[in-house]
């Protein structure tokens, strides 16, 4: 059997050589975030350049070339901005400071926040929250942002709108909180990566936001699944423990 003093030790150097190279990772991206300001800056100025040859109609075909490819430039600073700060977010995450709260008021604040960008794709949002959910313990900035990710992305699976269920039950000693779109669904070799790192199928994605949310509910003790297949849309179902001593009901929290 292994010395349990050995074990401790072990661990502790592994929390510090992570936690060394999280700080490591978020020093670098905001070296590389400092210099991708100052060229997406300057591309637009050079694009005011370019507009105020342009309206003065001494714009010819390499002008418009031009602008073409400062276009081009700042969509990719922009791509980049987005990858550097969903690889922060990635990186930063680990630590929560959960607090009782009460699921059903969370999830119902997120929808109405998320209901003019729902209804812009025309995806119509579906409630069913159960009034005698548990309360739970939450960290409800990183929670909600992880919520708000599996939004976005199930609304973005839905390319001609669809209907978004979004439902809270009790189930064991925990909730679950389930979002069921009804967009294409994924193929299974899809739906096996849906996790790593990088891994994207979307035109610009980072391929962090799935791993982002389940480190999020990883650390408040929590598991999320998610169940897919082509034609039958996807399910995303999140399980929360319910510590017994919270207090129930809609009023707690």
């Amino acid at each position: 059997m292994a010395d349990p003093a050995v074990i401790s030790d072990r661990t502790s150097a592994d929390s510090d050589t992570y936690a060394e190279l999280v700080k490591l990772v978020s020093e670098l991206a905001h070296e590389i975030r400092n210099p991708l300001s100052s060229i997406r800056l300057n591309m637009e100025l050079l694009a005011e350049d370019v507009e105020a040859i342009t309206e003065s109609g001494s714009a010819n075909q390499m002008t418009r070339r031009a602008r073409a490819k400062i276009d081009l430039v700042r969509q990719e600073c922009d791509r980049l901005q987005k990858l550097l700060d969903d690889f922060l977010d990635f990186s930063r995450q680990g630590g929560v400071d959960p607090e009782p709260g009460n699921l059903n008021t969370e999830i119902d604040q997120l929808l109405d926040f998320f209901q003019p960008r729902a209804d812009d794709a025309g995806v119509e949002l579906v409630r069913f929250l159960d009034p005698e959910l548990p309360a739970v313990r939450i960290d409800r900035e990183t929670f909600r942002s992880a919520i708000l990710n599996l939004l976005i992305n199930a609304t973005q699976a839905m390319d001609a709108g669809g209907q978004l269920m979004v439902r809270t039950r009790s189930s064991g000693l925990g909730v679950v909180i389930e979002l069921i779109d009804t967009g294409p669904g994924m193929e299974p070799a899809t739906l096996a990566r849906v996790f790593e790192a990088f891994y994207s199928t979307k035109q610009g994605g980072s391929g962090l936001g799935l791993p982002t949310a389940r480190k999020i509910v990883e650390a408040h003790g929590g598991t999320i699944d998610i169940e897919s297949a082509p034609g039958r849309g996807t399910k995303v179902a999140i399980w929360l423990p319910a510590p017994p001593r919270l207090p129930t009901g809609p009023d707690s929290g």
